[in-house]
């Protein structure tokens, strides 16, 4: 597969381990250097020296050096940096930039890792302010572009490449740039759909520490700046539709947070799989259809205007990779299907203009199904403002497959994107009868296993594909489903009380109901 992974190790020369560092130093204190003025990296692509060079041209190593090398397969040149031993080994490579112009700069690399370390990730140190790092994904399937951003205060900056691993741990880092810029999530959200049903089937939220409180509270103060709810036309237990969305609604405004509405145009679950019309809306001609769309869109958001909550983003239907309103507004309909969502962007925009109007679909690793659906949306004259994806990397393809996806589509159709809905179990056992989506090891993404510290990083590093999205492109991510913990009577299905909950493992509260590790990336960068 990689060169790593063989026992060979072609085009590596074998060069001893220096000594290992003393237990438990950190590599940050650097040997003294001589400064080179510079405002661009020096062989930031590793094509310089070759196979098997000790250090690459420009940059400096530091601890066991024989760890950190040049081998043949780059991510676009021949060429690309590795850290691996045969041996447990601590090593940082890195490069001293000065005469820097001081103001934000962003440091972008092209990564792989097997996984297992104690700790890889890139890092800018000595810039002015607390040191900035990004750890690197799990990424064996393919290459992935991470970035950090940092502002240089004192004209100076290290970039580092660590890592503190365990004996045939191994990374790859390609293709890096240092440049002027920002980057960042401007949302930080979850859904929030099951919260008000359970909070009324008894449900309790409580603090990592256990302190009992309010859910949305624990979210806004864990860094999480947005809240998503999904609307049904008339559901059979009476909740998320209308009435209850709104009274939400000033419950996430008045933690200071931003609202996303998610119209389902069902009075069930809309996905992929089934897009079934509203019962009030059964039989109604395509002309109709358009019309209900309008109105009920309209209705809701306006509603939700006069009471002091605008909404701030909207979704004109949930995971539409087929349509929606079937079978009047099904793909094989494209100028009909076309027709209702523009009905629907038209009464976003008759209540608040400023309101964004995502489009939303599954499969969030699939570019090509993406790109045929968005080019006929466009063909077909569909008006939207951002593309929602949602992506499970259980099974949507490779952490990679998804970065190719959301690039590829902010590029394409120059929009901003979002990961409109991502999750990840922290155990495997369910709490409730119902066995859960994802409840054995081999569901799991490879090298992310179901634990807090396994779920955390799994957004951490959704997270990072998003704000890596070129051009600062990448809005942000909503995870699914914060809140929906295993509480008796709010199961998955609204007509049936006694319905389970399989996702209770990947929600934001443990079986014990306190905040998960994972809470605390909503409070990143």
């Amino acid at each position: 597969m990689f060169e790593k992974l063989s026992k060979s190790h072609p085009g590596r020369t074998v060069r001893a381990l220096l000594l290992p560092l003393a237990a438990g130093l950190a590599l940050t204190t650097l040997p003294a250097q001589t400064a080179r003025a510079a405002s661009t990296l020096t062989n930031p692509g590793f094509e310089a020296d070759g196979t098997g060079a000790a250090t690459p041209s420009g940059w400096s190593e530091y601890g066991d050096t024989g760890a950190s090398y040049v081998e043949s397969g780059g991510r676009s040149g021949g060429y690309r940096l590795t850290h691996w031993s045969s041996s447990a080994y601590k090593v940082e490579t890195y490069q001293y930039l000065s005469g820097l112009v001081n103001g934000d700069y962003v440091l972008s690399a092209w990564v792989r890792s097997g996984g297992g370390q104690n700790a890889a990730h890139l890092a800018l140190k000595n810039c002015g302010g607390a040191e900035q790092r990004t750890d690197l994904p799990v990424s064996s399937g393919g290459w992935v572009r991470i970035v950090t951003p940092v502002k240089v205060t004192n004209n100076q900056c290290t970039i580092s490449v660590d890592s503190d691993a365990k004996a045939g741990d191994w990374i790859n880092v390609d293709d890096l740039t240092f440049t002027s810029g920002t980057s960042g999530l401007s949302v930080k959200g979850s859904d929030i759909s099951s919260l008000a049903k359970s909070e009324a089937k008894g449900g309790v939220y409580r603090t990592g520490s256990g302190s009992a409180g309010d859910a949305l509270a624990i979210l806004r103060s864990a860094g999480m700046n947005y809240a998503r709810l999904k609307v049904w036309v008339d559901p059979a237990d009476g909740y998320n539709n209308k009435p209850r969305v709104l009274a939400m609604a000033k419950r996430v405004k008045a933690q200071g947070m931003k609202l996303l509405v998610d119209f389902h145009y069902s009075d069930t679950w809309a996905d992929p799989g089934k897009q079934t019309k509203p019962a009030a809306w059964s039989g109604h001609s395509y002309s109709r259809l358009r019309t209900d769309v309008y109105n009920h869109t309209y209705d809701v958001l306006n509603a939700l205007k006069a009471q002091g909550t605008t909404a701030d983003m909207v979704q004109v239907g949930n995971e539409i990779n087929g349509g929606m309103l079937w079978n009047e507004g099904s793909t094989d309909h494209w100028t009909q299907l076309a027709g209702l969502i523009n009905s629907g962007y038209d009464a976003v925009k008759a209540v608040s203009p400023a309101t964004l109007v995502a489009l939303h679909l599954a499969e969030g690793g699939d570019r090509a199904g993406t790109e045929w659906w968005f080019d006929k949306a466009v063909a077909n004259g569909v008006r939207f403002d951002a593309i929602g994806l949602s992506y499970y990397g259980y099974w949507h393809g490779t952490l990679s497959d998804f970065q190719t996806t959301i690039d590829a589509a902010a590029a394409r159709y120059g929009r901003p994107v979002l990961l409109a809905e991502t999750s990840y179990p922290f155990r495997l056992d369910s709490k409730d009868a119902l066995p859960d989506q994802i409840d054995t090891t081999g569901k799991l993404v490879p090298g992310y296993p179901a634990t807090q510290a396994g779920q955390a990083a799994w957004l951490r590093d959704v997270m990072n594909i998003v704000e890596a999205v070129p051009g600062n492109r990448g809005l942000g991510v909503f995870y699914w489903e914060a809140t929906w913990t295993a509480v008796p009577g709010n199961g998955w299905d609204p007509a049936d009380p006694s319905s389970g909950n399989g996702w209770e493992n990947q929600a934001l509260f443990d079986y014990d109901n306190r905040a998960t590790a994972a809470m605390t990336w909503f409070g990143h960068r």
